[in-house]
């Protein structure tokens, strides 16, 4: 996962309050940092966006493969 994907993800997944919880919600499983501390300190975005999913409890089916664009045709 990229960085635009997850910020993708994010936009999809929780809307207009997306923004406040990359900056505002503590993972535990980040040792406490915010989604957005915890990509500062290089942690990969994939695992910050699983690392905020079980903490605000998406439901397993929209966790994987989110914040992809759809391919081009051709």
């Amino acid at each position: 996962m990229r960085r635009s994907e997850f910020e993708r993800a994010v936009d999809d997944e929780f809307g207009a309050r997306g923004s406040s919880l990359l900056v505002d919600l503590n993972l535990p499983t980040l040792g406490n940092r915010t989604a957005r501390e915890a990509m500062d300190a290089g942690i990969p975005p994939k695992e910050v966006w699983l690392a905020l999913c079980a903490e605000t409890d998406v439901p397993l089916d929209r966790r994987y493969g989110v914040g992809r664009l759809e391919p081009k045709r051709r």
